[in-house]
């Protein structure tokens, strides 16, 4: 086992990647910001989607930025929670197709869960992201239980991530280390997804 110098470096074994990841979180509604609906684009409650169904826009969301939780996942494991009473999963429509995500988890009433937000590359810049965070504020605030809202990200995602949450009224509270297997080498996911992290085969 590598130990975790926390005054310095520490070389990872061959095939291993890691993330920071940061945790956020809001005690309170922020107040709304004026947002133009984006012309053309519907948001839509999905109801208990397939794991067939739901992966295919996971993926056109997160390949870029190497998401990877729910493709590693046991199918019958995702179908269980993509069907939580608990669980709302929103998608942003414009022109027949899927171009956002919008999850939130409140398996725990008084603090809900962004789980998953996100959308696909070609729909980022023209304040889309705005609009469906501020769709998911008023859902997360809507109900009377909930104290706290959070979320987090890490350097595996968009750059962007963390000032866009930070500006929609998120804080930080807690950074964490996060170490895996790169799921490119199992040929679990293809070399072509997550191009901002190198991969460096063990045999080099």
């Amino acid at each position: 086992m590598t130990a975790l110098n926390l005054n310095g470096y520490t070389d990872l074994p061959a095939g291993k990647i890691a993330f920071v990841v940061t945790y956020l979180e809001m005690f309170a509604r922020p107040a709304p910001r004026p947002l133009r609906i984006p012309e053309g684009v519907t948001l839509t409650r999905w109801e208990n989607p397939d794991p067939d169904s739901y992966l295919p826009l996971f993926r056109a969301i997160g390949d870029e930025w190497l998401w990877f939780s729910r493709l590693l996942m046991p199918r019958d494991r995702l179908a269980a929670i993509l069907a939580e009473e608990s669980r709302t999963i929103h998608v942003a429509v414009s022109a027949g197709r899927p171009v956002g995500l919008l999850e939130l988890d409140f398996g725990d009433p008084a603090n809900v869960e962004l789980a998953f937000f996100g959308l696909v590359p070609q729909e980022t810049g023209r304040g889309l992201g705005r609009w469906l965070m501020e769709a998911g504020l008023d859902m997360a605030w809507g109900r009377a239980e909930t104290r706290r809202f959070y979320v987090h990200t890490c350097t595996g995602d968009s750059p962007a991530a963390l000032g866009f949450y930070r500006a929609s009224g998120f804080e930080p509270y807690r950074r964490a280390l996060e170490v895996i297997d790169d799921p490119r080498l199992s040929g679990q996911l293809p070399d072509s997804v997550g191009p901002h992290l190198p991969i460096i085969r063990p045999d080099r």
